[in-house]
């Protein structure tokens, strides 16, 4: 085991916002809707039922593969990917196999670089419902998300611990949300992850762990599974190759069935389907309709405006943030301190539907000549917020940075508002460093 690290690849879907589905004209936004209403032959795999393939869905699944520093190939096709289940009616999902939109690209992160092994398009499963009926346990299908487009991101097994795993999700999260062709919103399940881990290529074994509902459980799921195959193979025993769910109440990963492999999904190309092909022209349109990403924002906010890098991570979490804050930063760069103003709109709640940047400036400047500036009463306001949130405080002395957001939020709220964010933080980082 000494010689061993984690190895884990992620696998993450996204539905795309398009008005209708991959391969009908039925409408795409399925979620709240009455079950069963929005569907027709193509998405129920009706017989004779033939597919269109949705293009807006094709050239955004090319944005998020160039977003992505992907190779697009000149030719791609659809192919047939076999297996039974009750959301599945055709028998088969038309997905894409050996010929993707976009190969081999790769996401920068905080632990290093990860390979983007492909990015391609598919058509999404309806969903069962399990429930009770005449007092019996019944499953129902909803078909309403049958077909709608789904992205498929699939990276290198090149991460190598829950909190990377983490971090690749929410960068993914962000730049498509930035691109504004998917909300990635995992409560309405929008956006779904699976990771494979393992502790080595080699072992012979990889498992797959779903029903990976939110970041937090991402990170927890990872390093619970890989801690409970390490037991495994220190007692010489390989973990089995499979899939399996992860249960929030109890903690634990739990086994589901057993993992395929590609052969079990007998792929073969899709017949009623030809092979698609671009020109350069067509590739280079797509790229130059690609927003400013966070990473570019991040370096914008902090070399030119001269933000903090903690509070530039939080301003480029949102593009409509970002976006509002680059232009508060423009308006004010001559008069006021950009990290003053960045630890203000980090710490204030701002509808930012109900605010200009020129009015939310003339606001600021305004609360800044009737901020509070005592340091005793600010002691105070900080010593209060430190007993209300001790588990913060533990997470920063642990190296969490971000959890002085939360206390400098606390202190914002003990004092309406009124204290100075700059010295808050001041007298804050002295507080927490003795």
């Amino acid at each position: 085991m000494k010689n061993l690290k984690p190895v884990i690849g992620l696998e993450i879907h996204a539905e795309l916002r398009t008005n209708s589905k991959m391969f009908c004209g039925c409408p795409a936004d399925h979620f709240g809707k009455l079950p069963n209403t929005q569907t027709c032959p193509t998405c129920l795999g009706l017989p004779g039922a033939l597919p269109v393939p949705n293009a807006r869905a094709i050239e955004w699944t090319i944005l998020i593969g160039l977003a992505l520093n992907c190779k697009i190939g000149s030719v791609s096709k659809f192919d047939r990917k076999h297996y039974f289940y009750p959301d599945l009616p055709k028998g088969y999902q038309i997905s894409q196999y050996d010929e993707p939109l976009c190969e081999r690209g790769y996401l920068d992160t905080s632990f290093g670089r990860v390979r983007i092994t492909r990015v391609h398009i598919e058509e999404d499963t309806g969903k069962l419902q399990h429930t009770v009926l005449n007092g019996k346990r019944v499953s129902l299908v909803d078909f309403n998300r049958s077909g709608v487009p789904l992205v498929e991101i699939v990276t290198e097994p090149d991460i190598h611990s829950g909190a990377q795993t983490k971090e690749v999700a929410l960068k993914l999260q962000n730049i498509i949300r930035y691109l504004g062709i998917s909300d990635c919103d995992m409560e309405k399940g929008s956006m779904r992850l699976e990771a494979n881990t393992s502790w080595g290529l080699d072992l012979g074994y990889k498992v797959e762990i779903k029903n990976l509902n939110s970041f937090r459980f991402v990170e927890k799921a990872v390093e619970y599974d890989l801690k409970r195959q390490k037991y495994l193979l220190e007692k010489g025993e390989t973990p089995r190759q499979e899939t399996r769910g992860w249960d929030e109440k109890k903690g634990t990963s739990v086994e589901q069935r057993y993992k395929e492999t590609a052969a079990d999904y007998r792929y073969f190309p899709e017949p009623d389907i030809p092979p698609m092909i671009f020109d350069k022209a067509f590739i280079e349109r797509i790229r130059k309709s690609i927003p400013e990403l966070p990473e570019q924002k991040m370096k914008l906010f902090v070399e030119k405006f001269g933000v903090r890098k903690d509070y530039a991570q939080i301003l480029v979490s949102d593009r409509n943030l970002a976006e509002f804050s680059e232009k508060v930063f423009d308006i004010t760069k001559k008069e006021l301190a950009s990290n003053t103003i960045a630890g203000y709109l980090v710490n204030q709640k701002i509808d930012l539907k109900k605010i200009s940047p020129k009015d939310f400036v003339s606001r600021f400047k305004k609360e800044k000549e009737s901020k509070v500036s005592n340091e005793s009463l600010i002691t105070s306001w900080i010593s209060e917020a430190i007993e209300s949130l001790p588990l913060a405080v533990i997470d920063y002395k642990k190296g969490k940075t971000n959890a002085m957001t939360a206390i400098i939020g606390k202190v914002m709220q003990i004092s309406k508002g009124k204290a100075q964010a700059s010295l808050v933080r001041k007298l804050l980082e002295d507080k927490l460093s003795q």
